[in-house]
C-alpha cells in the first residue's frame, strides 16, 4: 500500500469501529443484552429483524466464496452458493411451526422436550464449534484487505476489527447487534451497487449473466449441495435461529422470507465479481474480490473492502452475542444448574472476551475459509431429519442420536477423506460433497425412523401376545 491507500484504509477502519461504538445503544437489562428487546421490553420490529436476519448471514466468507466460485464456474457457481440463503425462509418456517405446535423457547426447549436432555446438548456442542469457525473465518477475510497471511498488516488489521466489534457488543449485546446491523445492511447494499456500478459497464450485460454451464462437473453439483444442506444448515447455526424467537411467531416468518429472497439476490450479485474476472482473465488467487478491486482501481478495491467489513462486522457481533446466550444462559439451564431467570450482563460480557481471543487463534495457524461452510454444513446432516420429521413422535431420543450421529460420522470420514470412491456422484470438484450428502439424508433419516418402526412393531407384537 502507498501512503494514501494506507491512510485510507486505516482510516475507514478506525472510523467504522468508532461510529459504530457511538451509535450502538447499550443494554441495561438482561432481556435487552440476551434477547435484543429495549428499555421497555419491548421485542424487535419486523424491518430491524428482517435487516439482521438479511446482514448478519451474508458473512465476509460468503460474498468472499461466493465471487470465487462465480471465477471458477461462471453464473452456476453464483447460484450455487446463492441457494444457502433459501434456507432461511425454510429454517423460519419450521421455526414457526415448532413454536406454534409446541410452544418451545428456543432449539433448545424444543429438543430437550422431544429428543431428551442428551441430544440437546450434542446439538449445543455443534453449534458451539460453528460459532468458534465463524470468528477467525470473518476476521481473517478483513485482514487480506490490509496484508497477506503472515504480514503484520493482516494479523493487526484482524485483529483492531475484532476490538472495534467487541466494543460495541460489550455495550449492549443482541441490542446493540440487531441495531447495527440495520446501518451496516445499508452500507452493504450502497457499496455493492457502488462495486455493480463499476463491472457492469465494463462487460457485455448478456455474457456476464449467461457465462457457465448447468454440468455436474461445472458447479451444479455444488448447487444440489447447497439444496440437499437446506433442511440441516441453518438450524446449527444461533446467529440465526436465535433470531427466529425475539418476536411473534408470524412476524418472525414474514422477516425470514424477506431476508432469505434479498440475501439470495444480494449474493448472487456479488458472484458477478468473479464472473466479470473469469471473463477478463482475471487471477482470483482465492480472493477474487480483492483481485478485481485491484484491477480496476483504487476506488474498487476500497469499496470491496468496505463491502467485507461491514458483512464481516454484522456477522461478528451476532456470533458473540449468540456465544454469551449460548454459554451463559443455553447451557446452564440444560445442565439444571439455573434457573428460568436471564444471567447478569457480566456474564456475557466475559464469554465475549474470552471468545475474540481464543477464536482467532486458528486465523495465525491459517486455514480454508470454504471449509467453514461445506464441511461443517456437512457434518450436521443428520439434524434434517430431526427437523423435518418431528411431527411423527412425541418422545423418541434414539432418533435423534442415531440421525444426528450417522451425520456426524460421515462429515468427519469425509473431511478425513475415508470415504470410498464409489460414493461420489459425477466427476466434479465436489463429487465427493454431494455424494456423502445424498446418500447420508437416506442413512439419517433411516436412522431417525428405526427407533419409530421398532417401537411399533414392539408394540404390535405386545398386543398380538396379549390377544
Amino acid at each position: 500500500m502507498t501512503t494514501f491507500e494506507g491512510a485510507l484504509f486505516w482510516g475507514f477502519l478506525l472510523v467504522y469501529g468508532v461510529v459504530m461504538y457511538v451509535l450502538s445503544p447499550k443494554s441495561k437489562t438482561a432481556n435487552s443484552f440476551y434477547k435484543g428487546a429495549d428499555d421497555q421490553g419491548n421485542p424487535v420490529g419486523q424491518w430491524s429483524l428482517t435487516a439482521s436476519i438479511f446482514i448478519s448471514w451474508i458473512f465476509a466468507k460468503s460474498v468472499t466464496n461466493a465471487a470465487n466460485l462465480g471465477a471458477a464456474y461462471g453464473v452456476t457457481g453464483g447460484l450455487a452458493y446463492a441457494s444457502y440463503w433459501l434456507s432461511i425462509p425454510v429454517a423460519g418456517y419450521i421455526i414457526y411451526l415448532i413454536r406454534t405446535q409446541t410452544g418451545a423457547r428456543s432449539l433448545q426447549d424444543f429438543l430437550t422436550s422431544r429428543f431428551g436432555r442428551l441430544a440437546a446438548l450434542a446439538f449445543a456442542a455443534a453449534i458451539l464449534i460453528r460459532l468458534y469457525n465463524e470468528v477467525w473465518s470473518n476476521t481473517a477475510v478483513v485482514g487480506g484487505y490490509f496484508g497477506l497471511p503472515g504480514e503484520w498488516e493482516y494479523y493487526v488489521a484482524a485483529m483492531l476489527f475484532t476490538a472495534f466489534t467487541l466494543a460495541y457488543s460489550l455495550k449492549g449485546g443482541l441490542r446493540s447487534s440487531i441495531f447495527t446491523d440495520v446501518i451496516q445492511a445499508v452500507v452493504f447494499v450502497f457499496f455493492v451497487g457502488a462495486v455493480l456500478f463499476l463491472i457492469i459497464p465494463a462487460n457485455d450485460t448478456s455474457s456476464l449473466l449467461s457465462n457457465g454451464e448447468f454440468r455436474l462437473d461445472a458447479g451444479f453439483d455444488l448447487l444440489l449441495v447447497a439444496l440437499l444442506q437446506m433442511f440441516s444448515y441453518p438450524f446449527h447455526d444461533p446467529v440465526l435461529t436465535d433470531r427466529g424467537f425475539v418476536n411473534r411467531e408470524k412476524t418472525m416468518l414474514k422477516s425470514f422470507v424477506v431476508a432469505g429472497l434479498l440475501g439470495f439476490v444480494a449474493v448472487f450479485i456479488f458472484s458477478l465479481v468473479g464472473v466479470h474476472a473469469r471473463i477478463n482473465g482475471i487471477e482470483a488467487m482465492g480472493n477474487a474480490p480483492a483481485a478485481v478491486g485491484q484491477s480496476l482501481g483504487l476506488a474498487a478495491l476500497f469499496f470491496m473492502s468496505v463491502v467485507m467489513m461491514t458483512s464481516a462486522g454484522s456477522t461478528l457481533d451476532s456470533t458473540f452475542t449468540s456465544l454469551a446466550k449460548s454459554l451463559a444462559v443455553d447451557l446452564p439451564r440444560l445442565a439444571r444448574r439455573a434457573s428460568e431467570r436471564l444471567p447478569s450482563i457480566r456474564v456475557g460480557a466475559v464469554v465475549m472476551v474470552i471468545f475474540a481471543v481464543a477464536g482467532n487463534l486458528p486465523m495465525f495457524a491459517g486455514t480454508d475459509i470454504l471449509k467453514a461452510t461445506t464441511i461443517s454444513g456437512t457434518m450436521v446432516m443428520g439434524l434434517a431429519p430431526v427437523f423435518l420429521f418431528y411431527g411423527f413422535t412425541q418422545w423418541s431420543p434414539w432418533s435423534f442420536h442415531l440421525s444426528f450421529w450417522t451425520g456426524l460420522g460421515l462429515g468427519v470420514l469425509l473431511a478425513a477423506g475415508l470415504i470410498p470412491a464409489s460414493w461420489a456422484i459425477g466427476e466434479g470438484k465436489y463429487a465427493m460433497l454431494l455424494g456423502v450428502n445424498a446418500y447420508g439424508f437416506l442413512l439419517c433419516s433411516a436412522g431417525f425412523f428405526l427407533p419409530l418402526v421398532v417401537r411399533r412393531l414392539a408394540g404390535r407384537s405386545l398386543a398380538a401376545g396379549e390377544a
